[in-house]
């Protein structure tokens, strides 16, 4: 069962109980954390593992960024907890967030073409989105949400016409062909722009993220 799986189930669980289970759904969600942590670095095959066409990519170090990534969101919402409390937000949607962003930073990790990338960065992003504005009662969280999804939309709007461009002028998605592509080719200027738009997108989410 994939973690996705597993979120919607206890976002299930959260729904029927209500904010009474945000300890209980907070706990489950760090334990599924853990668990999906020592599967990838324990029960993954050794070497390299390439699934959908090549597009999904498992290796030593995908198993151990994953394993940082997921120990990682364990740490957050363990630590969480208390402050959750305190600024009185303590809602069972929060885990369930941190747990979905938590899945699109590891399909990122795996990504061997622009499309697994991508999707693996909006899935990442659109649960960001919502952590960002989580205290819907303060003005300047849903103002940081608001301006967080606007700035979002913008660099995904670059990322992806980039993205268009090096598929345009090297007919491949795929890192490995187009790193082959630019190898054995003369970089045209369409390619460039190309380039350009990518890494402006990719560093665009990244400072917006912060």
């Amino acid at each position: 069962m994939c973690s996705s799986d597993l979120a919607l189930m206890l976002l299930v669980v959260g729904v029927f109980l209500g904010d009474k289970a945000q300890h209980l759904v907070s706990r489950l969600c760090i334990l599924v954390l853990l668990l999906a942590a020592v599967s990838v670095y324990l029960v993954a095959p050794p070497g390299r593992l390439e699934v959908f066409g090549g597009a999904f990519t498992l290796d030593d170090f995908g198993r151990f960024a994953k394993v940082l990534v997921l120990a990682g969101c364990a740490l957050v919402l363990l630590m969480a907890q208390s402050f959750l409390v305190r600024e009185h937000i303590a809602r069972f949607e929060f885990p369930i967030l941190v747990s979905l962003s938590a899945l699109g930073m590891m399909v990122m990790i795996s990504a061997s073409n622009f499309i697994t990338l991508y999707m693996g960065l909006e899935l990442q992003s659109l649960a960001l989105y919502v952590l960002a504005a989580f205290d819907r009662d303060n003005l300047k969280s849903t103002e940081s949400g608001l301006k967080y999804f606007v700035l979002g939309a913008l660099s995904s709007g670059m990322l992806l016409y980039g993205i268009s461009l090096i598929y345009g002028f090297t007919g491949a998605l795929g890192f490995d062909a187009v790193a082959q592509f630019l190898g054995a080719n003369k970089v045209s200027v369409g390619l460039i722009f190309g380039i350009v738009f990518l890494a402006a997108g990719l560093r665009s989410e990244e400072h917006t993220s912060e």
